[in-house]
């Protein structure tokens, strides 16, 4: 059987951490900023793990 490729789309979006987490990065920090406080844009620049229910999906696209 040959070896499942990576999805790139998916390979630029999430990473694998060291204990084998994955992570994003949050939305809505593109534009129109203006509007929105320094606290809530600083917090959106962190990444965070992804939820429980898409594990499988993007494991699946990462190769892993």
């Amino acid at each position: 059987m040959p070896k499942i490729k990576t999805h790139r789309g998916a390979a630029k979006r999430f990473k694998l951490t060291g204990t084998g987490k994955i992570v994003r990065l949050k939305a809505y920090k593109s534009h129109i900023l203006t509007k929105k406080n320094a606290k809530r844009k600083r917090n959106l620049g962190q990444e965070t793990e992804i939820s429980a229910s898409d594990y499988p999906r993007i494991r699946r696209l990462l190769g892993r």
